[in-house]
């Protein structure tokens, strides 16, 4: 008996090389999923331009169909507008098609706030969820245990509970994603001590110390790297601006190294020498590596990825779609907070 289809509907004219990109993305992982599970793509987008892409590769191991949408989303444009003005949008309908119940995930390199107003409003949040998250990972010092980092921009200002909600969500998405059993939860400050920081931060300290996860205390910016937590809580102003500082230290560090080689034979030499470790290191700096970031506590499987994703960063994309549906990642979370409500009213007792 041939196993369902997991259908992934991607925002075919989503980022800034679209459709190009978000093709060739789709024809990689399709050669990798395909070893384990069936996989159909919905492009979604301008079908025209998507056919007329899809003529310049070797489609054979693709199984795809298409849904024409007129209309585009801008960088520029406000999530409220897309959703009242922009309905026949790749963006749009996509989001639409998963809520239907004809596609199990999305994905898309566009408009990062269009997408996550735009499946809060039509999918939904899950049950025990008030604030949808956004999250992001880091690198560690712990081989193939990255840190997850929540928010990373959906919530600019978090009360205490949308913090705690953000580490529910997160330990079970790294539980189910990653295999991580009983992960450590951060919660970032200034200090260790449990008085320290905002307000906002030190109530969710004790809601976090009262709840069932494996909670640590509060983590310093210097701990993300070493690996010291594999979920990493705050909010979206300060995990924001952490996503965007990680963004650059690659391209820091590889015109450090350019200039370095560019002084003598002797330097470039040496360059030469290290280059097969400074690959491996390089590699797991780059966002392309993982691909998109999820977007926890809504009822579907979202995927949002830079706007200049390469088809490599779409591949890992729609693999990380594909693992969300297979692993039961919303489900989950839904237990997840089931739990963690029964642990509440237990601790009043």
């Amino acid at each position: 008996m041939t196993a369902k289809p997991i259908r992934v509907a991607l925002d075919a004219m989503g980022g800034d090389f679209a459709p190009l990109n978000e093709i060739q993305g789709a024809i990689a992982a399709a050669k990798i999923v395909s070893r384990y599970t069936p996989l159909e793509i919905i492009f979604i987008g301008k079908e025209k331009e998507i056919r007329s892409a899809l003529a310049q590769f070797d489609t054979s191991e693709l199984h795809y169909s298409i849904v024409n949408a007129d209309e585009t989303v801008t960088m520029d444009d406000e999530p409220s507008a897309v959703i009242k003005r922009k309905r026949n949008s790749s963006l749009f309908r996509g989001i639409e098609l998963h809520a239907d119940g004809y596609a199990d995930a999305f994905v898309s390199a566009g408009n990062t706030g269009a997408v996550m107003a735009t499946a809060t409003l039509i999918l939904g949040r899950i049950k025990g969820v008030n604030r949808p998250t956004i999250g992001t990972f880091f690198p560690t010092t712990q081989k193939g245990r990255p840190a997850l980092i929540l928010d990373a921009g959906a919530n600019i200002e978090s009360k205490p509970r949308h913090l705690y909600e953000f580490a529910v969500m997160g330990s079970a998405y790294v539980t189910q994603i990653f295999g991580v059993e009983n992960p450590r939860v951060g919660l970032l400050n200034i200090g260790e001590e449990r008085v320290k920081g905002t307000e906002a931060v030190v109530q969710a300290y004790e809601l976090l110390e009262n709840g069932p996860l494996n909670f640590i205390g509060n983590i310093e910016g210097r701990d993300i790297l070493h690996g010291v937590a594999d979920i990493v809580v705050c909010d979206g102003f300060t995990g924001n601006i952490l996503l965007k500082f990680a963004e650059s230290i690659m391209s820091m560090l590889k015109a450090k190294l350019r200039a370095y080689a560019g002084q003598s034979f002797l330097h470039k030499t040496a360059i030469g020498l290290a280059a097969i470790p400074l690959k491996a290191v390089f590699k797991e700096l780059d966002y392309q590596e993982y691909g998109g970031i999820p977007l926890l506590g809504v009822n579907g499987a979202v995927i949002i990825g830079h706007g200049k994703s390469t088809p490599k960063a779409l591949q890992n994309m729609i693999l990380s779609a594909v693992e969300t549906v297979r692993k039961d990642v919303n489900g989950t979370i839904g237990r997840a907070f089931v739990a963690a409500s029964s642990s509440s009213e237990q601790s009043k007792n």
